[in-house]
């Protein structure tokens, strides 16, 4: 399973684990992987927490952030979460809060206990981004990658100055090309099939065209990759490694919640919709009341982002609160059908690289015949 990709990051298998779990992370790099913090979910100052964290329990392996800087958002600014918050709410129209109290109402949400309110993610505000990404360089990472689009160019340059790989998300090769036409190390080509923000081409397609338009940038293939057959389908399309978030939801490490991580075991993979309820743009997640509750033509529809996951913050801490597995928000990919039992990250990884040598073998023996 070796490719350049191991010598240069100094792995033993190019398998890239994006998760929003510190524990994990540690885990995959361990096991010989290259673990990515995925920071959007985390203010600065707690960023700054995991990554103190990782650094002491990752035994020197290589790790990565994830951040999200999307090309095109709201544009607000502010010296606090407090202030940007206030101006994303001051532009949501009194219609789409009347929805969201209704909802809260017809599913019978209990209150949050006084003194208790949902914030709302704004680590895709570019304020708050980019100081996610100040604080990351200040850590012995060896990748920073962006989830929407490629990051800014002054990123790009900081990181490669200070010895930093950069990659970016693409679900389209013309979306590659212009990552890579601003200074990016590394394309992850990312199918529908993938969970969370994800676009509309599918990997078996998507993984040969970006490697085409690329040649020789290196690219990872992400989007339904959970088992070893799938990374040796993946490495013979051209990538030279794999992108993996979803599989390490339900690991002995994960830090899902029981609700989720029942529903997360239960799925199937045509349990999952492509839905914008939850950050304002497409993303792929769980199928269940609160996604159908805004496709509803009597409804408002979802804003844009930053905006949805501002307007329904409240509501998804009460969701997350009543341990709701019909409502609570469980971002995952169609690979959601094979998680259907908890393992050790460890366990994890050895199954894949089991596998990915069995099948190796077994088309070097079907070709031999």
């Amino acid at each position: 399973m070796r490719t350049p990709l191991c010598d240069l990051f100094g792995i033993e298998y190019p398998i890239f684990a994006f998760t929003h779990c510190r524990d994990v992370v540690a885990a995959v790099s361990k096991a010989g992987g290259l673990g990515v913090l995925g920071a959007v979910g985390f203010s600065p100052d707690q960023l700054e927490v995991e990554l103190d964290w990782i650094d002491e329990h990752i035994d020197g392996k290589p790790n990565g952030v994830d951040t999200v800087m999307p090309q095109k958002s709201t544009d607000v600014h502010g010296d606090s979460a407090d202030d940007l918050i206030a101006q994303i709410k001051g532009m949501i129209d009194d219609a789409h809060w009347n929805y969201v109290d209704e909802l809260m109402d017809r599913f019978e949400l209990p209150p949050l206990p006084e003194g208790e309110g949902g914030h709302g993610v704004i680590g895709w505000a570019e304020d708050v981004a980019r100081q996610h990404v100040e604080v990351a360089f200040a850590h012995p990472i060896k990748l920073i990658a962006n989830a929407l689009g490629s990051p800014p160019v002054d990123i790009i340059e900081r990181a490669h100055e200070a010895g930093i790989k950069v990659a970016a998300l693409a679900g389209k090769a013309q979306h590659a090309q212009r990552h890579v036409n601003n200074g990016v190390d590394i394309i992850v080509a990312q199918g529908y099939e993938a969970g969370g923000h994800t676009g509309e081409v599918a990997t078996m397609v998507l993984v040969p065209e970006v490697v085409d338009a690329v040649s020789p940038t290196p690219v990872l293939a992400a989007g339904g990759i959970g088992t070893g057959r799938q990374i040796a389908a993946s490495l013979a399309l051209g990538a030279q490694g794999v992108w993996l978030g979803s599989l390490w939801l339900t690991t002995a490490e994960s830090n899902a919640g029981p609700a989720t991580l029942s529903a997360y075991l239960e799925a199937s993979s045509s349990d999952t919709v492509r839905s914008r309820c939850y950050t304002g743009k497409p993303a792929r997640m769980l199928r269940n009341a609160w996604t159908e509750a805004w496709t509803d033509p009597a409804g408002p529809g979802p804003l844009g982002m930053p905006l949805q996951n501002i307007l329904t913050s409240e509501a998804n801490a009460r969701i997350a609160r009543s341990g709701r597995k019909d409502l609570a928000f469980a971002p995952v990919g169609q690979i959601v059908g094979v998680m259907n039992k908890v393992q050790p990250v460890r366990d994890v990884m050895y199954r894949l690289v089991e596998e990915y040598i069995d099948t190796i073998e077994r088309l070097d023996a079907g070709v031999k015949g």
